[in-house]
């Protein structure tokens, strides 16, 4: 009687799922999914990227996919993208729950910060908060550059010292792009061998790598698992940690902030609180959120992407000095560069685009949700659909790019070698939502980038192999960990 109930209980669950997993009329095609795994199988743990443009050679830009018995649009191709995500923003801007993503960072319902909240009313008034602040605090002006450059010498002072050994940039890099974000949000920096520094970049290198494994697929698949010790609850730990923190720093701007004098992004959002009584939209909640948002977005996205540089540079020697030439030109009796510089260094811009094209830097950015019934590319997709933007289908698009599978700067130069940025260039996302931080990151890189190429010639160390330019999968792309020697230029050739 047992078995037979049982077995009822099994070919049930098998129909329902059957009946879960059905493509509804017009929706986007697909392969089959299996019971429970749905499409789990069709990837590669160590980087699904590639299966994602196998599957869409097979049906389509818009294909869809299942997580478990959750459906999920794929999204490829500078075309559809732009269709979903500028076209039709307002359907396309809302953001899935009950995914890994969500449920790491523990945010309460009324507080999911900038980055997770749903297109609402409360994300643009934050949006709008947060682009008018990091104006206040001198986005495009001199004193983000002076910011920038200061944290940029300490880095500089450590590779002068350890000039002619070999070096591992990977820490280096990821605390100077925290220390620029940090000074920014928390009014403060850190010594690089901070202890608090140290344990904050380990947490963010951690959960980047987990939020988007295969871990990631199996939590978002399979429901009953959520709660067994797996590496899933390493991120969430490491979240935890991180919003304890973050909430200390705001009780000390509570208690120290004198009204009218604006430190640092948290005081602007505490004065902004005392503005407004209904403690709804902006409250210590959200403050912890948002604060973490501008912080982590900004930490190792631009980290990554100067590895990537520098990691590409060494594997093409001929670029780094060509960018050297150009940058000496350019700044020929000036002490230091200037963001102003780069049109006269459209060389240099158009090598570390062509570094954040093939780095890749957030593969699927962070996957949206339709916010009503709406169509995509003529296939119908109901509210609350999850769509995921491939953004390497855009930025390796063939078509779109002279060079779409090399690394060769003349994709952003014209015949003239003048410096143009074609449309396919998407790595802060498009759309309503848009990465924040862009013009900081942008600002960013062209001022380290170019200080360091100025001061440093960078090698590949002798009996090291050839260079691994394969990237690390994770929710943030990287290079694989290496070194690198690194030679003062002034006596580099003698």
């Amino acid at each position: 009687m047992f078995g037979s109930l049982v077995l009822f209980a099994v070919v049930l669950w098998f129909f329902y799922f059957l009946l879960r997993n059905r493509r509804g009329k017009n929706f986007p095609p697909g392969p089959s999914a299996l019971p429970l795994l749905g499409n789990l199988l069709e990837f590669s743990s160590e980087n699904p990227i590639p299966d994602l443009s196998r599957l869409a050679r097979r049906y389509g830009n818009v294909y869809s996919l299942f997580l478990g018995p959750q459906k999920v649009v794929v999204v490829n191709g500078l075309q559809a993208l732009k269709e979903a995500f500028v076209t039709r923003a307002a359907d396309f801007s809302g953001r899935p729950h009950g995914l890994l993503l969500n449920d790491a960072t523990q945010r309460k319902d009324w507080a999911p910060g900038l980055a997770l909240a749903g297109y609402d009313a409360q994300w643009r008034d934050h949006r709008r908060f947060g682009l008018q602040v990091l104006r206040n605090f001198g986005l495009g002006k001199k004193s983000m550059e002076e910011r920038i450059l200061q944290e940029t010498q300490q880095v500089v002072r450590l590779l002068e010292e350890s000039a002619g050994s070999e070096v591992n940039p990977q820490l280096l890099f990821h605390k100077l792009a925290s220390n620029i974000v940090s000074r920014v949000v928390y009014g403060s920096n850190y010594d690089h061998n901070d202890p608090f520094m140290k344990s904050s970049i380990r947490a963010v290198r951690e959960n980047t790598k987990i939020l988007n494994s295969a871990w990631s697929m199996i939590y978002d698949t399979i429901p009953a698992v959520r709660n067994l010790p797996l590496p899933f609850q390493k991120a969430m730990k490491n979240f935890k940690e991180l919003n304890e923190k973050t909430a200390e720093v705001i009780q000390e701007h509570k208690s120290s902030r004198l009204p009218g004098e604006q430190r640092d992004v948290v005081d602007c959002y505490l004065e902004e609180m005392d503005k407004r009584e209904d403690g709804l939209s902006f409250s210590e909640d959200q403050l912890c959120s948002f604060a973490q948002d501008l912080h982590l977005a900004g930490t190792d996205t631009t980290s990554n992407t100067l590895l990537t540089g520098v990691l590409y540079m060494m594997a093409h020697p001929h670029i780094q000095e060509r960018c050297q030439q150009e940058i000496d030109f350019a700044l020929e009796g000036k002490d230091k560069v200037a963001f102003g510089d780069k049109q006269k260094m459209p060389y240099v811009q158009a090598v570390i685009h062509e570094v954040q094209r093939v780095a890749n830097i957030i593969p699927l950015s962070i996957f949206h949700c339709t916010t009503k019934d709406t169509q995509l590319m003529g296939f119908s997709l109901p509210k609350g659909t999850i769509v995921a933007p491939n953004m390497a289908s855009v930025l390796w698009e063939a078509g779109q790019w002279k060079f779409p599978h090399d690394f060769n700067p003349e994709n952003f130069l014209d015949d003239q070698g003048e410096f143009v940025k074609p449309e396919a260039f998407v790595p802060f996302s498009l759309g309503p939502r848009v990465c924040l931080g862009e013009g900081l990151a942008r600002m960013e890189l062209f001022l380290v980038f170019v200080t360091l190429l100025r001061r440093f010639r960078f090698v590949w160390p002798a009996g090291a192999g050839e260079p691994d330019l394969s990237p690390v999968f994770g929710f943030t792309m990287s290079p694989q960990p290496y070194k690198l020697e690194v030679r003062c230029r002034e006596t580099a050739d003698h």
